[in-house]
This record gives C-alpha cells, sequence and structure tokens, in this order.
C-alpha cells in the first residue's frame, strides 16, 4: 500500500494559474478562490470559475448534467434570468472539462463549496428510510404489540390459576418467544440473496440486498432522458433543400464540408462523417479553409472539383442565410426573395421546436486560379438547405414503458436538458406532454403545491440537482415508492433520496456510489425484469411472514386459552420453543418457491394491516383442532 501511495504522489492532475504575474503550474490541491486559471482543449476544470476571457471555448458538462453535447462558454455575463448555475454562459464548474478553444477565469470556489462538492457534502447525509426498511420495522412493532399483550394476559392467567408466579413468568416468556417467526432474518436474507443472483443473469447488479423489494414495490419510476429514452448518441436525421424535401446534395456537401475541415470535429460533424457509404469525391485538392468562429458562427472549406473552386459553408441557420442571395432546388437556381428566406426561417424554427440541431449548407463556386479566401468570400451564396441532428429515441423505448405501465409503474421523466428537446423525445415515446414542468416553475413553490404537481405532471424538464430531490421526496409524501435511474453527477442527491437509486455501469463514479442497483446495459427493459424479480423476492417473503406469524399466534392462542381452563400447563416452554423449530423448518423452502403470475403484475408494498389481520382470522382457525382435541382429552 505504501508503494501504490507513493506512484500516486507521484501522478498528480494539475493546471496552469498566473500568480505574481507569472504562469505557473500546480496542483489542483493547490488552488484557491482568486487564482487566475488558464484553460485550454483537454483540461480539466479544476474548481469552480467565472471567466474573464474566451475564444471558441466548449466545454463538456455531460458528467453534472448526463448531457453529451458540449455546451459554449463565453465570458460575457447573462442578459436573461437563469435558475440552474450550470446553465451560465460565463461560469464553469468543477467536473467538467474543456472540449474545444481557450479561456482564462477567476477561482470562485474550491472543495466543498463548489457546485460538485454541494453535491458530495449531500450524499453524506444519513440514508432515509426506504419502502422495505418501514416495512420491516412495522412488523417489527406489530410482533412487539401482540407479544406485550399475549405476555401479560398468559402471566395473569397462569399465576391466577395455578398460583406458581415463578412459573407464570417463564411460561410467559416462552410464549413471547413462540410468537416470534425465529427463521425471518434466514428466510428474508436468503430470498434476497436468491433474488440477486436471478436478477445479476438479467443484467442488473444489486449493491444493497434490500433495495431488492423496492424495487418489486416501485410504482413511480423517476428517470433522466439521455440515454435511457433516447440512445444517448446524436445522427443525422433530416438532409433537406429548402422545399423540405430529401436531398443528398444536401449531405454531400455537408459531408465534404466536415470531411475536408481540419479544426476539432465536433458531434455533429462525427454524425455526418458516419455516412460512409455516400458516393463523394474524397480526393479533391483542398484549396483553403475558413475556420468557425463564434462572431459569424459559421466555417468553410474551399476545394477543387471539376476545374472549379467551390466554397461549401455550414453553420447556423440564420448566419448563412444572411450571407446567402440565391437558393437552389434540384438543378434551379433563384434569387432568395425576403417570402423564401422566411419560408426558411420559419422551418428552421419548427424543428428547432421539435428538439432538432439545424444547420444550414450554402456554396459558392470560384475561378480556378483564386488560391487565398478570406470570410469577405462567404458572400452572394446559394443556399442548398439544412441538416438536423437528433439523439432519437431508442426502438425499445415505447413498448416498454407500455408494459411498465400495465404493471402498474409510472415513469415520470426528470431531466435538466430543455423542454423543446424533451417534449420531442417524451411524444415520440408515448409520454403525456401536455404540460411540461421547468425548473424556474418550481422557485418559490410550497410544498402542498409541489406535491400536487409532482403527482399530476410526467415530464419535468431544466431541473437542477435540488429540484430533483425535492420532486423525490414529494412522490414519497404523497405515499409512492419511488426509483430513480440516473448516471450524472447532478443525479447523485435524487438517486440517495430515492427509496430505490438505479445507476449504470457507464454512469460517473459518484452516481455508482449513491445507487442500490446498477444496470448493466441502460435500458428501460432491463429494469423491467429487474422489477419483476423484485416482486418475486417480496412474494416470497409475505409467504413465510403469513404462513410464520399466522400459526405462531394460533398455537400461543390455544396455550393462553388451555392454560385457562386445564389443570396444568399444555406445553412446556421447551415444548413451545421446539414445535416452533419443528415448524419453521418446514419452511426452508419457500425461497426456491414459484410465485403466480398475476401476484408480478401490480407493485407490491408492505401492508402491515392485512398481515395483522390475516394472523387474527387464520391463526385462530387452527386453534380449532387444538381446542377439539383438548375437550377431546378431558
Amino acid at each position: 500500500m505504501a508503494a501504490v501511495e507513493r506512484l500516486r504522489c507521484m501522478v498528480q492532475t494539475t493546471s496552469v494559474v498566473i500568480r505574481a504575474g507569472k504562469e505557473t503550474e500546480i496542483s489542483l490541491s493547490a488552488i484557491v478562490p482568486g487564482d487566475l486559471v488558464i484553460l485550454d482543449a483537454g483540461a480539466i476544470i479544476p474548481a469552480d470559475i467565472r471567466l474573464l476571457s474566451a475564444k471558441d471555448f466548449f466545454v463538456g458538462q455531460s458528467s453534472l448534467t448526463g448531457e453529451s453535447i458540449p455546451v459554449e462558454k463565453q465570458a460575457t455575463p447573462c442578459s436573461k434570468a437563469i435558475m440552474s448555475p450550470l446553465e451560465l454562459p460565463n461560469a464553469c464548474f468543477q467536473g467538467s472539462t474543456v472540449i474545444s478553444g481557450s479561456a482564462r477565469g477567476i477561482v470562485i470556489n474550491t472543495g466543498s463549496r463548489t457546485f460538485f462538492g454541494a453535491i458530495s457534502e449531500q450524499l453524506k447525509q444519513p440514508d432515509a428510510p426506504t419502502s422495505f426498511d418501514r416495512g420491516i420495522a412495522g412488523f417489527t412493532w406489530l410482533m412487539i404489540r401482540f407479544m406485550m399483550v399475549m405476555v401479560f394476559c398468559v402471566f395473569l392467567i397462569v399465576g391466577l390459576t395455578k398460583h406458581n408466579w415463578t412459573e407464570a413468568l417463564l411460561f410467559a416468556l416462552s410464549v413471547a418467544v413462540g410468537l416470534t417467526p425465529e427463521m425471518l432474518p434466514m428466510i428474508v436474507t436468503v430470498n434476497l440473496s436468491k433474488g440477486a443472483m436471478a436478477m445479476s443473469e438479467k443484467k442488473v447488479i444489486v449493491k444493497k440486498l434490500n433495495s431488492i423489494q423496492n424495487f418489486g414495490a416501485i410504482d413511480i419510476l423517476c428517470t433522466d432522458k439521455t440515454g435511457t429514452l433516447t440512445q444517448d448518441r446524436i445522427i443525422l436525421e433530416k438532409h433537406v433543400d429548402v422545399t423540405n424535401r430529401q436531398s443528398e446534395d444536401v449531405l454531400r456537401y455537408a459531408y465534404m464540408n466536415s470531411y475536408y475541415q481540419t479544426g476539432l470535429r465536433n458531434i455533429l460533424d462525427r454524425a455526418i462523417l458516419s455516412h460512409e457509404e455516400l458516393d463523394v469525391e474524397k480526393t479533391c485538392k483542398k484549396i483553403d479553409e475558413i475556420p468557425f468562429d463564434f462572431n459569424r458562427k459559421r466555417m468553410s472549406v474551399i476545394i477543387e472539383f471539376e476545374g472549379t473552386n467551390v466554397l461549401i459553408c455550414k453553420g447556423a441557420v440564420d448566419s448563412i442565410v444572411k450571407v446567402c442571395s440565391e437558393f437552389q432546388v434540384d438543378e434551379e437556381i433563384n434569387p432568395l426573395i425576403d417570402v423564401v428566406k422566411n419560408d426558411i426561417m420559419e422551418e428552421y424554427e419548427n424543428l428547432s421546436g421539435d428538439g432538432y440541431r439545424v444547420l444550414a449548407i450554402a456554396y459558392r463556386e470560384f475561378p480556378s486560379d483564386k488560391q487565398v479566401f478570406s470570410v469577405a468570400d462567404e458572400s452572394n451564396l446559394i443556399i442548398l438547405g439544412y441538416i438536423a441532428f437528433l439523439d432519437p429515441p431508442k426502438d425499445s423505448a415505447a413498448p416498454t414503458l407500455m408494459a411498465l405501465k400495465t404493471q402498474g409503474v409510472t415513469v415520470k421523466v426528470l431531466t435538466g436538458d430543455n423542454a423543446l428537446v424533451t417534449a420531442k423525445v417524451c411524444k415520440d415515446v408515448g409520454l403525456d406532454v401536455a404540460h411540461i414542468v421547468s425548473g424556474d416553475e418550481l422557485v418559490g413553490i410550497s410544498e402542498e403545491k409541489l406535491m400536487v404537481l409532482a403527482d399530476q405532471t410526467t415530464v419535468f424538464a431544466a431541473l437542477s440537482p435540488a429540484h430533483k430531490r425535492m420532486i423525490i421526496e414529494c412522490l414519497q409524501k404523497r405515499g409512492h415508492v419511488v426509483g430513480f435511474l440516473g448516471d450524472g453527477i447532478n443525479d447523485a442527491p435524487a438517486m440517495k433520496a430515492a427509496d430505490v437509486g438505479i445507476s449504470v455501469d457507464s454512469a460517473v463514479d459518484v452516481a455508482k456510489d449513491s445507487a442500490d442497483i446498477i444496470l448493466l446495459e441502460k435500458s428501460l427493459q432491463v429494469l423491467e425484469d429487474g422489477i419483476l424479480e423484485g416482486r418475486k423476492v417480496f412474494g416470497n417473503i409475505i409467504k413465510y411472514i403469513r404462513m410464520g406469524a399466522s400459526s405462531n399466534f394460533g398455537n400461543m392462542f390455544s396455550v393462553v386459552g388451555g392454560s385457562y381452563f386445564l389443570p396444568f400447563l399444555p406445553m412446556a416452554p421447551i415444548q413451545i420453543l421446539l414445535n416452533n423449530l419443528l415448524y419453521d423448518v418446514s419452511q426452508v423452502g419457500i425461497p426456491t418457491d414459484t410465485v403466480d403470475d398475476e401476484y408480478v403484475l401490480a407493485p407490491r408494498k408492505w401492508n402491515i394491516a392485512n398481515i395483522r389481520n390475516f394472523m387474527i382470522f387464520i391463526g385462530p382457525m387452527s386453534s380449532i383442532f387444538d381446542y377439539a382435541t383438548y375437550f377431546l382429552m378431558l
């Protein structure tokens, strides 16, 4: 261990800061508030930072938000109201990474005072009692109340009728022990262990055994969107001309733009380049390139094609339209009049409203003798059309949601993504998106209103980690057993508050540490299998409790009555204990018992009143035979 520690000390993550006017490379642990940090591509954000300057700066916040698309950060303060700190354009947070560009920023918070650290502090709080914990506690108190009543009655009856108070005390204590289902710990543990083994075969790893029963009792499953309902990968969904018809020319030009550019290829470029089946000319000579910048919001490459230099421009729709004077449909080129511009922008807004990321494609031809190009050449372009990207829903998502609904599990989406993208995905998988509640609507809301809103709303968007936890706790107060599926740092507080915290093996370490159950595959279908297995485990546990508790109560009911009218004790204390042992041994096969199909069709929770009624009505039925034996022997 000492050698390992020495090796760890040799390998330290560092960051570049400016101290006393000089650039200094220091370890992350030495950074303090007020330090001026220099950030470049590939760097780790060492603390919570406010940006002072930024150039082409993109940050990956997937570990904090779960969203894979990098976020643009700028030094300019936000001009609109922001409800989540992660949305601040001039702030970077510990735990995220620099994807591209460069920036300088001043350290605001370090350690436990960072956004990441605040989540960590929440995770140190004691776990709230889960449905399983509350059920076991309720059953324990039920048995204690029965014992107190039975012991008191037996002690008085035997003492008054037999006039031996010492014998009465020993006999009363043996009755208390006789009421106890002694094999309950073993039956519960074996059931849960067997369930964990069965669930492992279905790609579900159980970290905490008691979470299996909670898993089967879930009646509300809260989940994020990315990777659960969606495929967690951006694909090129549409490539259309300005009349919204599919166009191979648009896709071909977009491909050549991404193929010949030398800058950092983002996730959208990789989605375009995945179309390797295209019959495009990859042997063209590249003449020049006009790099992307955030003022123009577009980039261009110039290639030589059939004796002509062709400038292919790709970028934001509004930015491309500004520099276009014509549009092309099939082989016809026409002036880009205002009516057509308005139609293009309207279609762009419609696609954006449906959750698509949209880029426009345009081009312009130049003579072959022109070899040097600049931003000024991005004018009088011919717009071809646009390409739209989407993280598409999984094919299995809709049928699995329907299956969960038939099994009594309501799925709610709690995501940090914006409402437009969330609405598109949720609508495609069949969830109710008539009313989406965003995080800003939850600010200052009373707990009573939030409880009603949480119960009635299916989709929540643009949520902070605190919002997610609040919603989980409100649903629990409404009597629901809640599971939460997440994989980001921002999901950890909600996972800890839920009755069952569920994560995936590809999640960040904080999320996996907070989870009770780990899925080897991020799929609702895997969850469905795990829920059914949890219900089977709980069914067998309840079998033993009902059989053991009612049988013991019936036997002790017979003993109490017999001790009143018989001139001797009906059973010696050792006989009571031996009788219990023999009966419990006969129950050891319960964990291997099958469970009826109709039993697993609905969530199963602890119902202490039902167990009590079963004991009171079924237990004394066995006493009928005991009393018949008494009178026959008399």
